[in-house]
């Protein structure tokens, strides 16, 4: 009866302890789920600027603000927004455009890629007076090896249109006002470090169509082994972000036997400073977009020696040549990923171990003898040991007493015994 109350009792105890524990799990997991996670914050400052007369747009003070990543990675181009607020304009357009913004930025540690192109920024409809809030969004730098704080001081902001109104409205910033700070430090420059801004435009250079900033995603692949004096096969994989301009057909261009032409470039062991690979382009249309994904390209680099081959993205060009493209995007110099793949010594082969030449020998002949010898065992050894001296080194075997049969049987006795026990207090438990 004490102990059937015993084991009531340490259920009972068990049963509060795991419901007491579930309780404290459930209110820890409500906590997290209502606990919002901690986003990566922007750097954001604002700046007052004053407009002067003479440009479509009537503001004489607007407040624009720059946003750039909370920390970004020397050696990396990162994304630097400017947000441009309502707009008022006079007289209403009668053609739709958009609003052109070219602002000057003075940087420190980094340089901004495409500091003098007029950026497009909100669209603007016929008749349309009040021209919403838009951003345009400049590539900048960070200098490799650079330390400390990315710096970025804004200038003068020419706002306009780029289409119908031909002139254009010149704001100037505070001269007292501080300069955008960014940290420098493990940040991914404000997105994937695989994203290339690359700066397309037609061959020969067209004056009249402005040149696309195209942000494509490069992917390089190198070989897992290579060796010297033999071609080692790169994969290249491109896509286009939607974060960039389009990446238009442009009008003539060769839409049959049209090809894509990728370059890498490579230093150390000896491999050649540029190399290029092509595919083939198929279902392009002129004026449609190029399709994002574009066709994969396996290149060969030819390494010389052993060592280390390190590999960027290059330049990009479209047509039925790569000496003449239609239409071609040129690469950074600087902020792109590194690839490395290791050379090996060149492989040889085993040199063969010549096979020697049986020799044939005459038989000779094989003598035999047999010799038969008689032991006689004295009484006194057999009656000490049954067992061979030349017997098994464990000794006399079954005359020194019982084998391992009755361990087994001992042990085969405990193990049931333990079983009915168990049995018998298991019905005790359920009875009390």
């Amino acid at each position: 009866m004490l102990m059937s109350q015993a084991w009531r009792r340490l259920a009972i105890k068990t049963s509060a302890l795991g419901l007491a524990s579930t309780l404290v799990a459930f209110v820890c997991s409500v906590f997290i789920v209502a606990t919002p996670g901690t986003a990566s914050a922007a750097v954001t400052k604002q700046y007052t600027y004053s407009c002067g007369s003479g440009g479509p747009f009537t503001n004489t003070s607007i407040t624009v603000g720059l946003s750039a990543p909370d920390t970004v990675t020397a050696g990396q181009t990162f994304d630097l927004t400017v947000n441009i607020p309502t707009l008022t304009l006079t007289p209403a357009p009668t053609v739709a455009a958009k609003v052109s913004a070219t602002l000057a930025l003075t940087p420190t540690s980094a340089t901004v890629n495409d500091a003098t192109t007029a950026k497009e920024g909100a669209t603007v409809t016929i008749n349309q007076t009040a021209v919403p809030a838009g951003s345009v969004v400049y590539k900048v730098a960070v200098t490799a090896g650079a330390t400390g704080n990315v710096t970025l001081k804004p200038g003068e902001l020419k706002l306009g249109l780029t289409a119908g109104a031909t002139t254009t409205s010149t704001c100037t910033a505070p001269t007292t006002a501080e300069a955008l700070s960014v940290p420098i430090g493990t940040g991914g420059g404000g997105g994937d470090t695989d994203i290339i801004t690359y700066d397309c435009d037609l061959v020969p250079t067209n004056t009249t169509i402005d040149p696309a900033d195209v942000d494509i995603k490069v992917v390089l692949t190198p070989p897992t082994s290579a060796s010297a004096n033999a071609d080692a096969e790169v994969k290249w994989a491109g896509t286009i972000q939607t974060t960039g301009d389009p990446l238009k057909v442009p009008t003539g261009f060769p839409t049959t036997g049209s090809k894509i032409f990728a370059t890498i470039k490579a230093s150390g062991a000896g491999a050649p400073a540029t190399t290029t690979g092509e595919a083939a382009l198929t279902g392009i249309t002129a004026g449609s977009d190029f399709p994002a994904t574009l066709p994969q390209i396996t290149l060969k680099v030819k390494p010389t020696s052993t060592g280390t081959v390190t590999l960027t993205p290059g330049d990009i060009a479209f047509g039925t040549s790569a000496t003449s493209p239609a239409l071609k995007c040129l690469a950074p110099t600087t902020g792109l990923k590194t690839y490395t793949f290791t050379v090996g010594n060149a492989s040889t082969s085993p040199t063969p171990t010549p096979t020697p030449t049986p020799t044939t020998t005459s038989p000779r002949p094989t003598r035999t003898s047999t010799a038969t010898v008689t032991v006689t065992p004295s009484s006194s050894t057999s009656r000490k040991s049954q067992t061979p001296k030349a017997g098994a080194d464990t000794g006399a075997g079954g005359s020194m007493g019982p084998d391992g049969r009755l361990f087994i049987l001992t042990g085969t006795g405990l193990i049931a015994a333990a079983a009915v026990g168990g049995l018998v207090m298991r019905r005790r438990s359920i009875k009390g």
